[in-house]
């Protein structure tokens, strides 16, 4: 009997510990796995005559992302400038003159501007009863919807899109009426890390 409770608690101990060892195990391997994606894929982000790994004695991993994001910070202070605005005001300018791009970068334009601090502030999270009656799901709110689908419902509708866990980037365009929409204090960005922790992580008060 002593023999046998001995035993229960060692294959207790023992399953702890493995369960133990798998949680703490998935983050790193998944983070591990895909940075080594990131690194792979930063390796084709710059041509290979200005890419610095190729002139060096030996190779850096990931030197294209500290220089795509050295290079994205510098672009992204000269456009607050005066130089920079009429320069990124010629861009837009060019891409809204030619028929396809214009679609294209119309569309993206403001998505960007919905999801960025250009709104001054403005709430984006919502909360939204999705797929049913009293289950609800974190979305967010790009803009008021005053086309054919408004008209045709004779509603006040809002433009939601509720992104998928753990993979933000892919979602569900829904359209609510406005007094269905419940709007949160969450940032962006806690809204972001809510989702793809799968409602693990939690605002900060």
């Amino acid at each position: 009997m002593h023999k046998d409770t001995k035993k229960k608690s060692i294959t207790l101990i023992l399953r702890n510990y493995f369960i133990t060892g798998v949680v703490v195990l998935i983050p790193i391997g998944f983070t591990l796995y895909l940075s080594k994606i990131l690194i792979g894929f930063s390796s084709k982000i710059l041509p290979q005559n200005i890419n610095p790994n190729n002139y060096l004695p030996y190779s850096i991993p990931g030197i294209e992302i500290l220089i795509s994001l050295i290079f994205i910070t510098i672009v992204g202070g000269l456009s607050l400038s005066f130089l920079g605005k009429r320069i990124l005001k010629l861009i837009d300018d060019l891409f809204k003159r030619i028929p396809f791009l214009r679609t294209i970068y119309s569309a993206i334009l403001q998505m960007t501007e919905s999801f960025s601090n250009k709104n001054n502030g403005k709430k984006s999270v919502v909360l939204v009863e999705y797929p049913r009656k009293n289950v609800w799901a974190v979305g967010f709110a790009t803009k008021e919807n005053h086309g054919e689908m408004a008209d045709k419902t004779k509603q006040k509708l809002i433009n939601v899109f509720v992104p998928t866990t753990p993979n933000p980037t892919s979602g569900f365009l829904l359209m609510f009426p406005i007094d269905d929409v419940i709007y949160l204090d969450m940032s962006f960005e806690e809204a972001s890390k809510f989702i793809v922790s799968a409602g693990t992580s939690t605002a900060k008060n």
